[in-house]
């Protein structure tokens, strides 16, 4: 199995988190999406994936982008230690909450809508952190109403393990402290994502530990 994955892309960050928590092994292969003038526009990375992003798996014939999919793909062939609850009604609210974060707050803030904003349409670096802050927080809110709101949901964000929504969760967090996101209005979110990052596998999963961050 192979993980095409770049340090500080969040998504890559979910799937490595995912891999970690499951105990299994794969080859990191890195993409830096910045040297070389973006190597996943590079001839071999884009016959794999012709959307240039990443996380990309590998696994014995597959090919399989987008870092959702992968973490449900692994979740069904590796079945230990699920990251998806074993009822229909907490699979749909793990899945609703791990796709508020996948599907509304990441992709509007992500490496390439940033670079359009600064690149192509030249707002100064002030105005692109506050774009970012904007939707960080207008998506944020609602997730910590929901997740606040469901009432004893255990130590994450639905239950007393970690799910695909943890999954999420912390690598959002980490991109929006480097942003300097005031995250203060986010007690729930902030609690669950610290018991995340005292476990192992999120430590070994985090942007500095890994070998492309050097």
């Amino acid at each position: 199995m192979k993980l095409h994955t770049y340090f500080r892309s969040s998504a890559a960050y979910r799937v490595r988190i995912a891999l970690n928590l499951k105990g299994i092994e794969a080859e990191l292969l890195p993409v830096h999406l910045l040297k070389d003038g973006g190597q996943q526009f590079g001839t071999a990375y884009d016959a794999l994936n012709p959307q240039h992003l990443v996380p990309l798996l590998e696994d014995d014939g597959l090919v399989l982008p987008q870092s959702l999919a992968i973490i449900e793909y692994l979740d069904e062939t590796h079945p230990q230690l699920p990251l998806l609850p074993p009822d229909a009604r907490g699979r749909a609210r793990v899945r609703a909450l791990s796709q508020a974060i996948a599907c509304d707050i990441h992709p509007i803030d992500n490496l390439r809508v940033l670079k359009y904003l600064s690149d192509t349409l030249g707002v100064t670096p002030e105005q692109k952190s506050a774009w970012y802050r904007h939707w960080v927080a207008l998506g944020l809110e609602a997730l910590e109403r929901q997740v606040a709101g469901a009432g004893d949901t255990g130590l994450f964000c639905h239950g007393d393990t970690p799910t695909m929504a943890d999954c999420c969760l912390v690598p959002q967090l980490y991109n929006a402290r480097r942003f300097d996101c005031d995250l203060d209005p986010y007690p729930t979110l902030t609690a669950i994502a610290r018991r995340c990052e005292a476990l192992p596998a999120f430590i070994a999963a985090s942007p500095e530990n890994q070998a492309d961050a050097a």
